[in-house]
């Protein structure tokens, strides 16, 4: 009987196992999001873009690992991105060599609406990746009797903002006195990464080049004071901006 006893517990074992594997094997799966159709290597010929993912589980919408398939007739290329929602691919020439590019995006699915994105170029058939805008001198910082500076550029004059509609929040929090000084100095706002790019048309001749916005805050997120919106265009291997401008909440 002991044997028995024994042995049925084993195959019982080996049977979850088997399961659980195969439950893995499903979830884990790649899946093919989307096929394009676009000429990314200037040949006049377009390639075929595969953009597969991996779903974190069975019943998840969200993607663990994301990447590209491309190929045509003579070459193959792979691109891996970061995992997230509804991702989805554009072709457009950014850095301007006449050849499109390929640009991705998804979203992180945070509180913060933030989205994940990347920019590649082939160039003589070899897969490289262009880096995207950061704000540079984007600063902020409050003043005394309930104002905030926002400096957007290393050349512009700060933008000045009226928080004495805040005022007893920010007391509460200790950000200032009662009289409206400040309690320390140097008391920077929260200024959140770039949460969305777009692919804008700058002109006919110049082309394309990218939008963004990025939230700025006072004490905490929800504290929105408004959002900075700029123009970019890819020069000499560089981003520069064309333009920007702060958009405050209502």
């Amino acid at each position: 009987m002991k044997g028995k006893h024994t042995c049925f517990i084993l195959c019982s074992v080996l049977l979850l196992v088997f399961i659980s594997s195969s439950a893995i094997a499903e979830e884990t799966k790649p899946n093919l999001i989307k096929t394009y159709r676009a000429d990314v290597t200037g040949d006049n010929h377009p390639e075929t873009i595969k953009l597969m993912g991996t779903l974190f589980s069975a019943d998840s919408t969200y993607y663990r690992e994301i990447w590209a398939e491309i190929s045509n007739n003579d070459n193959q290329w792979k691109i891996s991105y970061n995992g997230g929602y509804d991702p989805f691919l554009q072709f457009v020439d950014l850095n301007h060599d006449g050849i499109k590019d390929i640009f991705y995006q998804s979203a992180t699915g945070g509180s913060g609406g933030l989205y994940n994105y990347q920019l590649n170029t082939i160039i003589h058939t070899q897969m490289e990746k262009i880096p995207l805008p950061k704000q540079m001198y984007l600063s902020g910082y409050f003043q005394p009797n309930f104002k905030i500076n926002i400096t957007l550029t290393a050349t512009s004059k700060p933008i000045t903002i009226d928080i004495k509609n805040r005022a007893q929040d920010y007391i509460r929090l200790g950000i200032y006195n009662k009289d409206g000084s400040l309690h320390s100095q140097n008391q920077s706002v929260l200024i959140d990464p770039i949460a969305f790019f777009e692919v804008f048309k700058i002109s006919d001749s110049k082309g394309y080049g990218l939008k963004s916005y990025q939230q700025i805050s006072g004490a905490y997120h929800a504290d929105r004071l408004g959002t900075v919106e700029t123009i970019w265009y890819f020069e000499n291997d560089n981003w520069i901006i064309l333009k920007t401008k702060w958009v405050p909440s209502k």
